[in-house]
């Protein structure tokens, strides 16, 4: 009790809330509001707004600010970020009152083994990169080795940090763990802009427009004219690290998520549900995977052929690996779209009840699947209009026009699809609050008849945990399907498919300058909602 009255004393006495009879959840709900919030809101927006400035600063302008400057800024936040996490590991270990509940649905399984792959391959990155630049020693920054080496060792204090400790809803300095988990965020945000920034730099370089070339974003050539590298694995290292931005780019976005529900979650109180066991039956599903492991492989296939096809100088070549990147996608889109709607007519005929309690998880989950999606509306809302205004000469064309409309109706469909079956109470709490009725009934009637009643329907609900019925097999199908769908749109843009520049209609209709923005803002977004629809999918795949 005197925890409760050291979080709210700042704002009412709890003495004087018990006494006019409210319930105790008032006091919680006024431990959320208070100068923490705000003052935490302020940093966080701070940094951010001045990561962003250094950040663009450094992408387009190599003189005044360079990527020097870029990460000394970020080896400060880093650092700083370090510290804290640490001082917050030992404080919470000393004190046995700092936290007393845990938030359950913090930390699902989907996020803890992404945050750890991803964390895995982000320190391979770093260690590719110390290789790279330790060859450019003499002659560059010592600072380009230093920040990897800071990253890395941000990986190993993050991810063990995120993982004892993002169920937590602390009790004590909960202003001062309000700044701390926000400064984590904007860190987080700051270096995925970083990440993303450098990877667009490296997938793209402006024209010379004042010669006669084609207005098209050609692949960034990043080998130094003036500063060679004092080993031969130079070039393949680069390569390597480049490769690996996609999970470095995920796994900052996973923390930042992490971040935000434990700023949500300080001075909550909880009660731990009860917890379900679920079990995966790869044999009740089949059709689902099946299909989408076909699409996968062919994905990849169509992808790997595009790759080489399109970095020829031959055009019939760059066209017909335009022509096989557009009927892939079509394909794949529109399948989902299928898929998806059989999912919402199973919606329609089923009756579980939609959750009512607050979750900031579920919450976040939801606002991250809208907003990210918007990035990807935004690009093919641009190429209709643009498509459209030019007339659609040209299979290319016609294909292209298709692949935007086709996504934006995919896009809606699963948005619905995901927020739906995130917000339906679990087929097993319906199950047993079936079970629970029948309980109850047992113990009312005591007639040979009811017993035997009794005994069949809580045979049936308990058999029915192991066979599931027909709706909830075909929303796990749906579900499977379009998880592996999704995975197969993330790997594409992710490691380097740009049709958006390798087909000029949409440069020609509104320069290079303006499509260039619209895609290298929207596409980020785009690749991040594919892997967290991937996330959310199996989150529903598990209540299903």
């Amino acid at each position: 009790m005197d925890n409760i009255q050291h979080l709210s004393s700042p704002f009412s006495n709890v003495e004087s809330v018990r006494a006019s009879g409210h319930h105790m959840e008032a006091v919680i709900e006024r431990a959320h509001h208070g100068g923490g919030w705000l003052l935490s809101g302020i940093i966080c927006i701070n940094i951010l707004i001045l990561g962003c400035a250094l950040v663009s600063g450094s992408a387009f302008n190599s003189v005044a600010i360079t990527a020097v400057h870029r990460q000394i800024f970020l080896i400060i936040l880093l650092l700083l970020t370090m510290l804290w996490m640490l001082f917050y590991t030992v404080d919470t270990s000393r004190r046995d009152q700092a936290v007393l509940f845990k938030d359950s649905h913090a930390r699902p399984v989907w996020l803890a083994a992404g945050l750890l792959l991803f964390g895995i391959l982000s320190l391979l990155m770093d260690i590719f990169k110390i290789a790279t630049y330790v060859g450019y020693l003499h002659c560059d920054s010592a600072v380009k080795v230093a920040f990897p080496v800071v990253q890395a060792v941000f990986l190993f204090v993050q991810t063990y940090f995120l993982w004892v400790h993002a169920k937590d809803c602390v009790q004590l300095h909960t202003n001062f763990t309000r700044c701390g988990l926000t400064l984590t965020l904007s860190t987080n945000l700051v270096v995925w802009m970083a990440a993303v920034t450098e990877e667009s730099i490296h997938q793209t370089e402006i024209p010379e427009l004042n010669v006669n070339v084609s207005h098209k974003m050609y692949r960034a050539s990043y080998s130094e004219k003036k500063c060679q590298c004092s080993h031969s694995a130079c070039d393949t290292f680069k390569e390597a690290f480049y490769y690996l931005y996609p999970f470095n780019i995920e796994y900052s976005l996973f923390a930042s998520a992490m971040a935000y529900i434990m700023w949500k979650n300080v001075g909550r109180l909880v009660e731990d549900p009860k917890h379900h066991s679920v079990k995966l039956s790869p044999k009740d599903v089949c059709l689902g995977p099946a299909m989408g492991i076909l699409l996968v492989v062919g994905g990849l296939v169509t992808f790997i052929l595009y790759e080489v096809d399109i970095l020829k100088e031959d055009e019939n070549n760059r066209n017909k690996a335009l022509l096989i990147h557009f009927i892939t996608n079509i394909v794949i889109v529109s399948l989902m779209c299928l898929s998806t709607v059989i999912g919402c007519i199973v919606y329609r005929l089923d009756h579980r009840e939609h959750v009512s309690e607050k979750n900031p998880s579920r919450s976040l989950d939801v606002g991250l699947l809208v907003g990210a999606s918007m990035g990807q509306f935004i690009i093919s809302y641009f190429t209709i209009v643009a498509v459209v205004a030019t007339g659609a000469r040209g299979y290319l064309n016609t294909l292209n026009l298709s692949w935007a409309v086709l996504t934006v109706l995919q896009l809606g469909l699963q948005n619905y699809f995901i927020i739906e079956g995130l917000n339906r109470e679990p087929f097993h709490v319906m199950q047993e609050a079936a079970l629970h009725t029948n309980a109850h009934a047992f113990q009312e009637h005591t007639e040979m008849s009811a017993v035997v009643e009794c005994n069949k329907s809580s045979y049936s609900l308990t058999s029915s945990l192991d066979k599931p019925s027909w709706k909830r097999r075909v929303l796990k199908e749906v579900c499977a399907f379009l998880l592996f769908a999704n995975i197969i749109l993330w790997i594409m843009p992710a490691f380097g498919a740009r049709p958006q520049f390798d087909h000029p209609i949409e440069i020609k209709f509104y320069k290079f300058t303006m499509w260039a923005a619209i895609v290298n803002i929207g596409l980020p977004f785009g690749i991040f909602y594919r892997m967290h629809s991937v996330a959310s999918l199996f989150e529903v795949y598990l209540m299903s």
